[in-house]
């Protein structure tokens, strides 16, 4: 039997009592002459020649390795289907060969065995694994050499090299120091890291191609002075929001807003606050007029007057450089009021010359323009084409304060007036209710409201009046059989407010105002009813009231009967005798 590596040529006679004859001893073993001990006493495991244990080690010898200037080499070998193991469970065949190349079945490529190669008793680069076939049966078991059940502990990828005798260790290398960045991935965010702006600087030795790993040197990246300037400009923008705001809160709280003293200086200004300004906005308006010295000042004494929600759009003449609180008090004042004040029931001829009056005009002139524009003045449809009118805009004059500019235009005060009459109107619901309360339109609507205004002493008649308006229009009433016999109509067209009219002098003319000679409603409304006439109009009470007296000018007395109003008269008439 011939032995390789033990440095001997020819055969050895067997020794049945050692079976670690002609093994190298490890520590406190003695080896053979001529035989090297391996691995510095350590017991070895071949990678690439695992033994597996079949029947008795009788049956053969086991091969050691030894000789340091013999070289093995296992060349590429091709699986043929027609070779394999003849005899399974049987051990390897050592008739002075030692160990028999084994062949390993491969389904597609070939395997190749690493060359593994001792100079001089000296240990190169640590052993391979070849990775076994998966179809070969014995190619998969791990084998230890002494047992046959540990594993191979340096057969893995991922072992560790095979140890070295103690006199040929060498130190570990120490590591070399790294410049290792953090990418975006790695803990620094890329807005940071400058981006896609500016490119990672390289050497020219390696290229910009040249990346290293984790361990090796990498070029470091600049970082941005466009982000660290977004930074400072964010945090800075935020500090000086919350000085802003807190500096507002603290001149709110705890500092009076700029004030003049007094009752201003003898200069005069007119001011005209539009229709539903706030106190903010008459506040900016005086202040760009140099009435007040800040709008927060007169906001505050705005609202610290319970009077000031009676102020209304208008024009006003105030002093100039006025404390707050004296220009509310002012604007209070009816002596200030700079306006033209449209009063509730007042005919279209009183507002026509106080037009003329305001505008330093002739007289007559808004009257004319009124009868020649109407229709150029922003009336509703539903105010157009109505015949025998008196004054077409007549009911179109909404009672209000109106601002009268110096040098204006008597069809621009006209127009103002119109169209707040309008939206009012729409407001009220005139369209919507007419037809609910018996009537043909919201033009008859206006002119029952201008009647109520009309008879009615006080608002609290108003609901009164207006029910007995509806009765009387009835045809069938047994009072009056639909006629309504109002004064106030043939005063209207006679101009005129009188109360002393005999019967035979009302009802002898003709005239379409005069309802005591025509039945039903007027061609049209016979004044300007106010927000209350309107409000009774349309919400009249129904107990039954035909007739009504006012004894004392300011209240009036309704009855149900012509009896009991015959009554009321004479008592009215005698209280006229005795005073």
């Amino acid at each position: 039997m011939t032995e390789y590596g033990r440095g001997q040529e020819g055969s050895e006679p067997w020794h049945p009592q050692d079976p670690y004859y002609g093994d190298g001893g490890w520590e406190g073993q003695q080896a053979h002459p001529g035989h090297q001990a391996a691995y510095g006493g350590q017991q070895q495991h071949h990678p690439q020649a695992q033994q597996q244990e079949y029947g008795d080690w009788g049956n053969g010898q086991q091969g050691d390795y030894g000789q340091a200037q013999q070289q093995y080499q296992q060349q590429y070998q091709q699986y043929d289907p027609n070779q394999g193991y003849e005899q399974q469970g049987q051990g390897y065949d050592q008739q002075g060969q030692g160990y028999d190349q084994q062949q390993y079945a491969a389904q597609q490529h070939q395997q190749q065995y690493v060359q593994q190669q001792y100079d001089n008793g000296g240990w190169g680069a640590g052993p391979q694994v070849a990775y076994p076939d998966p179809s070969d049966p014995y190619g998969q078991q791990a084998a230890a050499y002494a047992t046959g059940e540990q594993p191979d502990q340096y057969g893995t990828p991922d072992a560790y090299p095979p140890p070295e005798p103690p006199n040929r260790r060498q130190a570990e290398p120490e590591a070399q120091p790294t410049d290792w960045d953090p990418g975006p991935d790695e803990g620094e965010h890329a807005f940071f890291a400058g981006g896609g702006d500016d490119e990672d600087e390289v050497d020219d030795e390696g290229g910009r191609g040249d990346r290293r790993g984790r361990g090796g040197k990498k070029p470091k990246k600049r970082r941005s002075g466009c982000a660290c300037l977004v930074v400072l400009l964010v945090f800075g923008g935020g500090l000086g929001t919350v000085g802003y705001f807190g500096y507002q809160f603290y001149q709110n709280r705890f500092v009076s807003a700029p004030d003049y003293t007094g009752d201003g200086t003898a200069d005069k200004v007119a001011i005209t606050v539009p229709s539903g300004a706030n106190g903010a906005e008459m506040g900016r308006l005086l202040k760009a007029a140099g009435v007040v010295k800040s709008v927060d000042a007169f906001v505050a004494a705005f609202a610290h007057n319970s009077d000031s929600g009676k102020i209304q759009a208008g024009s006003y003449l105030l002093n100039k450089e006025m404390s707050a609180e004296s220009a509310v008090a002012m604007m209070l004042d009816p002596k200030s009021q700079n306006n033209l004040i449209v009063r509730e029931g007042e005919r279209n001829t009183a507002v026509y010359a106080d037009i003329d009056e305001r505008l330093k005009l002739s007289k007559g002139t808004t009257a004319k323009v009124a009868k020649q524009k109407y229709k150029e003045l922003g009336l509703p449809d539903w105010a157009l084409g109505h015949s025998n009118l008196k004054d077409p805009l007549e009911g179109f004059l909404y009672p209000s304060a109106y601002a009268i500019p110096k040098g204006g235009k008597p069809e621009d005060v006209l127009k103002d007036m119109v169209g707040r009459a309008g939206q009012k109107y729409e407001d009220f619901g005139l369209e919507k209710k007419a037809e609910s309360l018996g009537l043909d339109g919201p033009w008859q609507l206006l002119t029952v409201a201008s009647l109520v205004q009309a008879e009615g002493t006080s608002h609290d008649d108003f609901r009164k009046m207006a029910e007995v308006v509806y009765n009387r229009l009835k045809p069938g009433n047994p009072q009056t059989y639909g006629s309504l016999e109002f004064d106030s109509t043939y005063n209207y067209v006679k101009n005129q407010s009188k109360i002393d009219l005999t019967i035979a002098e009302l009802k002898r003319y003709n005239n379409p105002y005069n309802t005591y000679y025509v039945k039903g409603l007027p061609p049209g409304p016979i004044d300007n009813p106010g927000e209350e006439a309107i409000k009774g109009a349309l919400n009249p009470t129904h107990d039954g009231w035909y007739y009504f007296i006012s004894l004392d000018g300011k209240t009036s007395k309704f009855t149900k009967t012509l009896a009991e109003h015959d009554r009321l008269v004479q008592e009215f008439n005698a209280s006229r005798k005795k005073g």
